[in-house]
């Protein structure tokens, strides 16, 4: 700093001359001094902005990552348009952007081998970033379930007959229409009011011989409480099912879909774009229900999720 002042000290001298010209003093203003200490003063300025500039990284959520569990991707440090793509264990995935930050959102299966996975991201300018994530081995308990009376009890014949059904719906759940954006940009709602759980993600239902994962989150519910769209999507399905009773299933966009079943009523139709909150149906124990309550499920790429978990994920 002292260099530089008497730098521009000499320069102003060499340049500021007094002359008289019809009595009068005058001055030459010191322009190339005044020029030289607005540009240097400038470079100081911007070359630290420069300098402070963080390169882009990968932002991982959560931090302990289990089976059954959604993961959110975020490019930090970076613009939507600057990153091509995101990728988990090679698969790309969809990319939107949430609360101004690139995303990506990936499921992983209750029953994904425990591993290190590698998650990826491609620069528009062609650099990587590249981290791995550790999947977690999930504790998995068994309950013993009965088959309602409404669906035969627990005779042999019932179990079968439900095991066969439920095998049926599952494949008309599996590869249904998904925009290719994001169609929210706010954060997901429960669809109830009042979201007390009574049953929770990933354990086994015994029933009889057979066991039944429950990919899903149950909640109390009265019949006929209004249920509400957690997000804005398009509706993909409302029909019944002998075992999933009537159902409602919500396409917010790149593949991450509500599900809502065992409903009283369906309010909505196929095609339909309803926004957060829009009333979709009364809760109830349609199929496979023993008394009223919400099923709800939620699944990335046709990947079940902990809603629980999804929520948390969401704030």
């Amino acid at each position: 700093k002292h260099v530089s002042k008497s730098l521009f000290s000499n320069t102003d001298s060499l340049l500021l001359r007094r002359r008289r010209r019809s009595g009068r003093r005058r001055y030459t203003v010191p322009m190339a001094g005044t020029f030289f200490k607005i540009f240097f003063l400038a470079l100081g300025i911007v070359f630290p902005l420069f300098a402070q500039a963080a390169s882009p990284t990968l932002s991982i959520l959560p931090q302990n990552i289990m089976q059954g569990e959604p993961v959110e991707i975020v490019v930090q440090g970076a613009t939507l348009r600057q990153v091509k793509s995101i990728s988990f264990n090679g698969g790309k995935l969809g990319v939107f952007l949430y609360k101004n930050k690139p995303t990506a959102l990936v499921g992983i299966g209750i029953n994904q081998k425990p591993s290190v996975y590698t998650v990826s991201a491609v620069l528009s300018d062609g650099t990587t970033l590249e981290t791995d994530v550790v999947v977690g081995e999930r504790k998995k308990r068994s309950v013993a379930f009965s088959i309602p009376e409404k669906l035969g009890g627990n005779s042999t014949s019932s179990q079968q007959t439900l095991v066969k059904a439920l095998a049926n719906e599952n494949r008309q759940l599996i590869g249904l229409p998904t925009t290719a954006k994001a169609l929210w940009t706010q954060e997901f709602l429960y669809p109830l009011s009042q979201s007390t759980v009574t049953d929770e993600y990933g354990y086994a239902r015994q029933t009889g011989n057979t066991s039944i994962l429950h990919k899903g989150t149950d909640f109390r519910a009265k019949e006929g409480t209004p249920v509400v769209a957690m997000n804005r999507g398009i509706v993909r399905l409302a029909k019944h099912f002998r075992d999933y009773g009537n159902t409602v299933i919500i396409d917010h966009g790149l593949g991450l879909m509500t599900f809502y079943m065992h409903l009283s009523k369906i309010q909505v139709n196929v095609g339909e774009l309803v926004r957060q909150g829009h009333m979709i149906g009364l809760s109830g124990q349609t199929g496979y229900a023993a008394q009223p309550h919400l099923h709800l499920t939620v699944r990335i790429n046709d990947v079940s999720i902990d809603p629980i978990k999804f929520m948390a994920l969401s704030k």
